[in-house]
């Protein structure tokens, strides 16, 4: 798992940890241009694996792949080219003949319910190269029209963090200087509040990070974790 954020001047950064797992799986998979879902509730860290492997793997990547027009914009990128004046068919069908050939995989990022253009469309990208879908669900009434096509694809699930990987993750943020030391103390805290999700455990260290928690005291952790929640519903505040 790895972060980078800021809120109101406290900066976190933590290099990515564990899914060694996860990570050598989708490496051979890749290596023999599988089709791929990847699967996790919010926060699991599916966009945060992605990036880590995107340099290495040379992915192409659509941040977010709810709509055509976005992945187009995503894709036009990697291409380095403008849309201009073309009309979004036109857009698609160069990308589609540009991708026609080529051996990087393509990944669709948040992934969700498919209309039958869009669906259609992946299908398309999926004849030429390898995809790579992330996604919380693989039910038909979740994915969309894509969900035919799963039955090509091979599934890797991302689950919550187990402990080891939580200390893995704390002695991370400890090491990179974003939190004290002591917050090694309550790792298992941590690990309990979180349900071992990565995203809430960063949360947690971003309000660490501010300095105004005894880390020692059992109010203020009770404070720390109200403060995370009321930062997720009011980011601003």
């Amino acid at each position: 798992m790895q972060a980078t954020a800021s809120t109101n001047d406290v900066r976190l950064t933590i290099p990515f940890v564990g899914r060694g797992r996860e990570i050598a799986r989708l490496r051979q998979l890749h290596k023999q241009r599988k089709h791929v879902l990847i699967l996790g509730p919010e926060g699991v860290g599916k966009s945060a694996l992605v990036e880590h492997l995107r340099d290495s793997l040379r992915l192409r990547v659509c941040p977010a792949s709810e709509r055509l027009r976005e992945i187009c914009e995503a894709l036009e990128r990697e291409f380095d080219l403008e849309a201009g004046d073309l009309h979004i068919v036109q857009r698609k069908n160069r990308l589609l003949k540009l991708l026609k050939g080529t051996k990087r995989a393509v990944v669709f990022d948040g992934a969700s319910w498919t209309t039958p253009k869009l669906g259609n469309f992946i299908e398309n990208v999926s004849e030429r190269v390898p995809v790579w879908l992330c996604a919380r669900s693989e039910h038909s009434w979740d994915i969309g029209h894509i969900w035919p096509l799963l039955v090509r694809f091979e599934h890797v699930e991302l689950k919550p963090f187990h402990p080891g990987e939580t200390q893995m993750l704390v002695e991370a943020a400890v090491r990179s200087g974003s939190v004290p030391a002591d917050t090694l103390n309550i790792v298992s805290w941590l690990h309990r509040r979180a349900a071992g999700n990565p995203k809430v455990l960063c949360e947690l260290l971003k309000e660490i990070a501010r300095g105004h928690y005894d880390l020692s005291n059992a109010h203020a952790l009770r404070l720390l974790n109200l403060d995370r929640r009321i930062h997720e519903l009011f980011p601003t505040a």
